[in-house]
């Protein structure tokens, strides 16, 4: 298994295991906060390789 797919199944994990400990609105704010926070802590630098990488992945 690839090392992305390990990350992607423990997030799976987790969120799996926060529906069951918190309500449901909670556990969705933490996956989706969670992305979005460490989004906004890269520089525009950063952000801008991101997003042309992302796109040249799709354009395949």
């Amino acid at each position: 298994m690839s090392r992305n797919a390990k990350i992607a199944a423990g997030g799976v994990a987790a969120g799996i295991i926060l529906l069951f400990w918190l309500p449901w609105w909670a556990a969705l704010l933490i996956v989706l906060g969670v992305p979005a926070a460490a989004y906004f802590t890269l520089d525009p630098a950063q952000r801008r390789r991101l997003r042309r990488v992302t796109r040249k992945e799709l354009g395949r």
